[in-house]
């Protein structure tokens, strides 16, 4: 017989889950050539807490009336300062998450952004807004260690067989 304290309570109301909202967004993983090797761009953010930088690859939401490829042009420019054309789609991404909303209710977030492989045209840094805290190029293996989470890790990975195979690298 179970004793009293394993038994489930009763709820007095059903549980309820937060509202859900659905996010697309844009991105782009710019490269370029130096000395033979392929190096691309990664923005870093302070995490509030730790005041750690996260690296992550540029990306934004969508303006109205805008594709994902203008859209991830423009969060690269904005987000690096670097002018950059699209030359392939690498993979969409999606993860969950939660916020607030503006009355301070829970909202959960499902997420995907859709990434492309990008060549660098010309920009400078110095061009970028204050969005970011710091912008850097890396190389494709260094790239891959430095990035905060494994889906991005795993796009540099798909990034480095797309240019290796077609000779871009």
């Amino acid at each position: 017989m179970a004793r009293r304290v394993d038994r489930p309570r009763k709820l007095k109301e059903p549980a309820t889950r937060p509202p859900l909202e659905r996010e697309f967004s844009a991105g782009g993983l710019v490269y370029r050539r130096r000395a033979g090797e392929c190096e691309v761009v990664l923005a870093g953010r302070r995490h509030a807490q730790s005041g750690t930088l996260v690296w992550t690859i540029p990306k934004g939401h969508l303006e109205p009336g805008e594709s994902s490829e203008a859209a991830a042009v423009r969060e690269v420019r904005e987000e690096t300062g670097i002018e950059a054309t699209v030359e392939d789609r690498l993979g969409d991404v999606t993860y969950w998450f939660a916020r607030r909303d503006d009355r301070g209710r829970a909202v959960r977030i499902f997420k995907r952004v859709r990434f492309f492989l990008m060549r660098a045209t010309g920009g400078r840094f110095a061009d970028r807004d204050a969005e970011m805290d710091a912008v850097r190029w890396f190389s494709l293996p260094e790239a891959e260690r430095t990035l905060a989470f494994e889906n991005e890790r795993a796009l540099v990975r798909r990034a480095a067989e797309l240019l290796a195979g077609d000779g871009r690298s």
